[in-house]
């Protein structure tokens, strides 16, 4: 019987997922199929309670849902209880159990692609999302200096500042943690000062509502920074091609975004993952985009 594993999210025409996954399957040899399963929030929990299907393995949740599917998995592990945040959906047993690779993924990339040791340094998160989640809690747990979090909804950023606080336990208590208001005095003092800008926002994601939009100008990065954009495709997002502009370095989300779904296979497969494999078909696959 051919099973399948998919992606959860909305909207799905810019997803590599299934490029590189499928390679990785196909490495194998085994009779999987990962598809995109396009879900828009009205339907998530149809989709999601469809993984108990027989033929159906897992997921991997992207964008709007790695929040909201928390409260619809039967477990969730404790990286993603510590996050809020699941990207990985594992069935086990018939129980559906939700991870968060997308700490792993980001530190790995930020150390191994960018060769940046996040230790004692300033960082600047722009958004508050599933993603900024995952990337606040893995910089804490390098032991950051600070971390500032700007969001265009001042809400969701103070909501994460919180939780950073209540579940920093045991991460790193001499980080600074705080929210300043998109646009602000205090963000542009923030970005002078950093040494490590991180978006976490879908502006200038391919086929997104902000494509062909950068959260920020040249004139805000300082060149000292490291530009780090989550997102992937386009592969030269506005965001780093302002950071070049001002001779920033730059890195684009395409290793992170390998590096979690690596994670990812392991925890489906149960083999290592042939990270070879998989970041030369998303590099075949975005370069077919472009």
């Amino acid at each position: 019987m051919t099973r399948f594993i998919g992606i959860i999210g909305y909207p799905l025409k810019h997803t590599l997922s299934p490029a590189f996954q499928q390679a990785a399957l196909d490495h194998y040899k085994l009779d999987i199929r990962y598809w995109a399963w396009e879900t828009e929030p009205a339907s998530l929990h149809t989709v999601v309670s469809r993984l108990r299907w027989p033929e159906n393995i897992g997921a991997n949740v992207t964008v709007p849902h790695k929040e909201s599917v928390t409260a619809l998995v039967d477990e969730v592990d404790s990286m993603a209880a510590t996050v809020g945040a699941v990207n990985t959906i594992v069935k086990r047993g018939g129980r559906l159990v939700g991870y968060n690779t997308d700490v792993r993924g980001f530190i790995r990339s930020l150390r191994e692609d960018a060769f940046f040791d996040p230790r004692d340094r300033r960082v600047v998160v722009l958004g508050a999302g599933g993603a900024a989640r995952a990337v606040c809690f893995g910089l804490l747990g390098e032991g950051v200096a600070s971390i500032a979090i700007a969001n265009r909804t001042p809400r969701r950023a103070t909501e994460l500042v919180d939780a950073l606080a209540h579940r920093r336990s045991g991460l790193s208590a001499g980080t600074e943690v705080t929210m300043v208001v998109w646009g602000s005095d205090e963000m542009a003092n923030q970005l002078k000062h950093c040494h490590l800008i991180v978006n976490c926002t879908t502006l200038g994601m391919a086929h997104g509502s902000g494509e062909g939009e950068s959260p920020l100008s040249a004139e805000d990065i300082p060149r000292n920074a490291l530009v780090y954009d989550l997102v992937y495709n386009p592969a030269e997002t506005p965001l780093l091609q302002a950071a070049r502009k001002v001779g920033a370095r730059r890195l684009g989300g395409l290793a992170m975004l390998v590096y979690q779904g690596a994670a990812s296979f392991e925890l489906w497969i149960g083999r290592p993952a042939p990270v070879d494999v998989m970041m030369l078909a998303a590099r075949k696959a975005l370069a077919k985009l472009g």
